[in-house]
């Protein structure tokens, strides 16, 4: 059965192998420039943290789209090659030849889906390999790891992805019996369950932290960290976020006389008298986040959530296959 999946897949197979090589070299020749443009920008900003932050883009052009690559390609893996693992099968009615041989049915699904499953995911997984070396510099000049994009790119999330985009294919053309609504099923199935994840799960994996200051003052949280949300909070529990158009209308009345540009703004108004008054009213600020050193948890839990997917849904495919009247 492994060599008769080798004769099968060995073409797609070459053709990816070049892809992947082609975008190798793309990324290690423009890899070590960005790695020595940092570098020298480090050398010449000493350690000032405000002259890096004033530094330019390290990446322009097509190539800081290739990251993205990430994204697309566990996608398309699992549309072209496992949406037709079965279905392909029991359209052309090659099941009826190839699963009353010697092979079991669950042999034959074990060793093919097994296959295709590990080549997506050493494919995806070298891809994302060079990514997160290249993205490194970027990474440590905008300090935003945790964000869509970036985030979805890099580590080992993008193996999560190819393993259930694989299982979802070969699980919906198992039950639909089609290789073309299979197709279908994998790219919106796909599509929706990233967008639940990154929009809504991602930020709860974990417990965030909320840290409250003095609202005269300022406070950004450590390395890496993920933002949720920044606002003031009174005493009675009125939050809002930043910025004057929010807060305005939940200020007391003598601190809305305080605020520069306001319709009750008295002459000499400032931003720092807003504060004081507001920290006289016992306003506080406050930000809640997620702390870089929960990078990898955060990695580890979300490709745990496609691999306990993938693995729900081979299961269910090795229930359909199994059955007589399949």
């Amino acid at each position: 059965m492994t060599w008769l999946v080798w004769r099968q897949y060995r073409a797609p197979g070459a053709i990816a192998v070049a892809l992947l090589a082609a975008v190798a070299a793309v990324l290690l020749a423009d890899g070590l420039q960005i790695a020595a443009h940092w570098h020298s920008v480090l050398v010449a900003c000493a350690g000032n943290s405000t002259c890096l932050q004033q530094q330019g883009p390290l990446v322009n052009g097509m190539v800081s789209d290739l990251p993205y690559l990430n994204l697309i390609v566990p996608a398309v893996l699992g549309m072209l090659c496992g949406a037709p693992l079965v279905a392909h099968e029991l359209e052309a009615r090659t099941s009826d030849f190839g699963w009353t041989q010697s092979v079991t049915r669950t042999r034959w699904l074990a060793v093919k889906a097994g296959w295709l499953v590990l080549a997506a995911a050493a494919c995806v997984g070298a891809l994302a390999a060079l990514t997160t070396w290249w993205s490194g510099p970027v990474n440590a000049q905008s300090a935003s790891a945790f964000l869509p994009g970036q985030f979805d790119t890099q580590g080992i999330v993008p193996i999560g992805y190819a393993v259930f985009a694989m299982a979802l294919g070969i699980a919906a053309g198992t039950a639909t019996r089609r290789t073309l609504p299979a197709i279908a099923i994998v790219l919106g199935g796909f599509i929706a369950l990233r967008l639940v994840l990154s929009d809504f799960a991602r930020p709860h994996y974990m417990a965030a932290i909320t840290t409250y200051y003095n609202v005269t003052g300022s406070f950004t949280p450590p390395g890496q960290a993920w933002v949720l949300a920044q606002g003031a909070v009174s005493t009675t529990g009125v939050v809002v976020p930043q910025g004057w158009g929010a807060l305005y209308p939940a200020l007391p009345a003598s601190c809305q006389k305080l605020l520069p540009g306001g319709p009750t703004a008295k002459s000499g108004a400032s931003e720092s008298a807003v504060f004081s008054c507001m920290r006289a009213h016992g306003w506080r600020g406050f930000a809640t986040y997620q702390p870089g050193g929960r990078y990898w948890p955060f990695q580890g839990i979300e490709t745990g959530i496609y691999v306990l997917l993938a693995a729900a849904l081979i299961a269910v495919t090795f229930a359909i296959v199994r059955r007589r009247d399949t």
